[in-house]
């Protein structure tokens, strides 16, 4: 599409700005706060994108206000425009990570945190003392809305792929393993299909339902377990199988360093399951940010480190 520069001489492209917060904060006074702007000059604008789009943008309900559908539709090209600018604009400005002072805020699940994570603060820490990363739970069902909105740099997970402006990178491969107390439970790895079934277990969930994978892949071959207890913190997960008859089945890694620290052991889960590929997500509108990329470096670094699970 040709671009018309007269049109758009006539247009306040800081009106853009002003749309992305009223778009990503739903509110005239969140928006006002988040560019740091009186309520009253929020309202001006919004009043004059609403001139200038022919649509109200936010309409209010009982409920508070909402955006109509086609603010909804201009979620995603606002904030590409805006990313794209900004890449512009910073195009040429070199990220010195010693003196930079940034926030950086990073999704991934508690497992992941607590295997990338002590690398990750490492070198951080050691090349970066003035940047601050924020973790965050990941919520795979907002995962995507997050990034567009730029409510997070990074999220961490196991991803299938993301939309056409969104990018996947592999970040190291995992399965699972059994956890337990060889002398509560009274047998010795590797664990027959018969000792795994025979001792009740304990699952992580988020959702605090099943099944899980390891119910699913029981049920291709006919078989059930017992499930004594579920809890969302996986981190608690191997105080209950030391003190306890139970077993668990948990990602290899973390299992493998919990056995270490806690003197439980591991076995081979006695029912295939498919590895799976832990990878980081991100918009593409920051392939080319100097900050971003460190990151996304960083991150690659501390899946491979010492501490790291590969």
């Amino acid at each position: 599409m040709t671009i018309d520069h007269g049109n758009l001489t006539s247009i306040d492209l800081n009106l853009l700005v002003a749309l992305d917060a009223l778009l990503t904060e739903q509110g005239v006074t969140r928006a006002a706060i988040r560019l740091g702007l009186k309520q009253s000059a929020m309202s001006s604008n919004l009043g004059r994108i609403r001139r200038l789009l022919d649509d109200e943008i936010l309409t209010r309900s009982g409920d508070g206000m909402h955006l109509t559908p086609r603010a909804m539709a201009l979620v995603g090209p606002v904030r590409t425009a805006l990313r794209q600018i900004q890449c512009i604009v910073n195009r040429g400005e070199a990220f010195d990570p010693g003196v930079a002072e940034r926030t950086f805020g990073i999704a991934l699940p508690g497992s992941m945190e607590a295997l990338l994570g002590p690398r990750l603060l490492s070198l951080v820490a050691s090349e970066a003392p003035n940047v601050r990363i924020v973790l965050q739970s990941l919520d795979y069902g907002q995962v995507l809305p997050n990034i567009d909105a730029d409510r997070i740099d990074i999220a961490v997970g196991v991803f299938d792929s993301g939309q056409m402006h969104h990018k996947v990178r592999p970040l190291y491969r995992d399965g699972y393993l059994c956890l337990f107390n060889e002398t509560l439970l009274k047998v010795r790895a590797p664990l027959s299909l018969d000792d795994y079934l025979r001792h009740p277990h304990v699952m992580t969930t988020l959702t605090g339902t099943g099944p899980g994978v390891v119910d699913e892949a029981l049920t291709r071959i006919g078989r059930q377990r017992k499930l004594l207890a579920t809890t969302p913190r996986f981190a608690t997960v191997p105080f209950l199988v030391q003190a306890s008859p139970v077993l668990t089945t948990m990602v290899a890694a973390l299992a493998t360093r919990f056995a270490g620290m806690m003197d439980l052991a591991t076995s081979p889960v006695p029912v295939e399951l498919k590895d799976f590929t832990v990878s980081m997500l991100w918009h593409s509108s920051y392939d080319h940010d100097p900050a971003h990329r460190w990151l996304r470096d960083l991150l690659l670094r501390a899946s491979r480190g010492p501490a790291g699970p590969c």
